[in-house]
């Protein structure tokens, strides 16, 4: 878990730094230390960040610190087996949910430490599905749904023969048979040169996953599907123009059926998939603020809870 801190007691959470804390499902939590400290800011609200199946905390980091310097507390989830997590078995899972279960207590842990009465959740590509599967399970966490580049209607999926041979080992009883994840080419995410050489060079990224990984993500596509027309928070999607992850269209007709009491959809012109990682996020990142504002604003008339009272 890394938690960006907006403001004291704590000196401040420091950029890329992970703060000690009780780790879930009884693991221990990560520690790391570097970067200057985030400028001290009151706090607004607070968010469960939930990254994709490649990628790891470490690529949001942009979007965490700028959360946090507008007072929000960011709470990120290294996904288990995945980034800097040595805690447990390289890119396994055994039960869908195991995820929701992680999920819902760093949102719980978000809610006892703050004090806010719910948490914003936000999911990136494959951490959308995750987002939307824990949102429609712990409707009572969330206070809203940030959905960026989902990867709940994606255009990249596994080969045909891929997925005979993962059925296959399921059948058999090899759970932990090993295949690549078919996202080896960095230009899916961006086309920022500097970006792409980050994720061909990064070693924390997860390249390949297991049998029983692929067939628990299946099951997560399911619960997904079975949340519409009863989604009870709001949602703001965040789509890039030029996505070749994510099917854009299918994407907001799935969203758009939801039953959500109210949804804003952002497509940004130009923008490939990873949204972080463009030349200039900076429009992602004040409209990711702004709906943050907006929710809280609309919860709470008064001034937001952190705020010194005016006169």
């Amino acid at each position: 878990m890394r938690v960006w801190r907006p403001a004291p007691p704590a000196p401040s959470m420091v950029e890329g730094s992970a703060v000690e804390g009780p780790a879930l499902a009884g693991k221990p939590a990560l520690g790391e230390a570097e970067g200057p400290p985030v400028p001290p800011h009151p706090l607004r609200a607070a968010l469960v960040y939930l990254h994709g199946i490649q990628s790891h905390s470490r690529w949001y980091e942009a979007s965490s610190r700028r959360l946090a310097e507008s007072g929000v507390a960011v709470y990120q989830i290294e996904r288990r087996g995945s980034g800097a997590d040595a805690a447990h078995e390289r890119g396994h899972v055994d039960r869908a949910e195991t995820w929701l279960a992680d999920a819902e207590a760093a949102a719980e842990r978000a809610r006892d430490e703050t004090g806010v009465a719910g948490v914003h959740l936000l999911g990136v590509s494959w951490g959308g599905k995750l987002a939307l599967a824990s949102a429609a399970d712990r409707p009572d966490l969330y206070r809203s749904l940030v959905l960026a580049s989902p990867g709940i209607c994606p255009r990249v999926d596994l080969a045909l023969l891929t997925k005979v041979r993962v059925a296959k080992c399921l059948a058999l009883g090899r759970d932990r048979e090993r295949f690549p994840i078919p996202l080896a080419d960095p230009h899916l995410f961006t086309e920022n040169p500097e970006r792409i050489r980050y994720i061909a060079e990064d070693p924390l990224s997860l390249r390949e996953v297991t049998a029983r990984f692929l067939y628990e993500s299946r099951r997560l596509d399911r619960m997904v599907r079975r949340a519409a027309g009863r989604m009870d928070v709001p949602i703001f999607l965040a789509l890039a123009e030029r996505d070749r992850i994510t099917d854009n269209p299918a994407t907001r007709a799935l969203v758009g059926g939801l039953g959500a009491p109210r949804h804003r959809i952002v497509e940004y012109a130009g923008a490939t998939h990873t949204l972080e990682f463009e030349p200039d996020p900076e429009p992602f990142f004040r409209d990711l603020v702004a709906w943050i504002y907006e929710v809280e604003a609309a919860e709470h008339p008064s001034p937001p809870f952190g705020r010194e009272r005016e006169g």
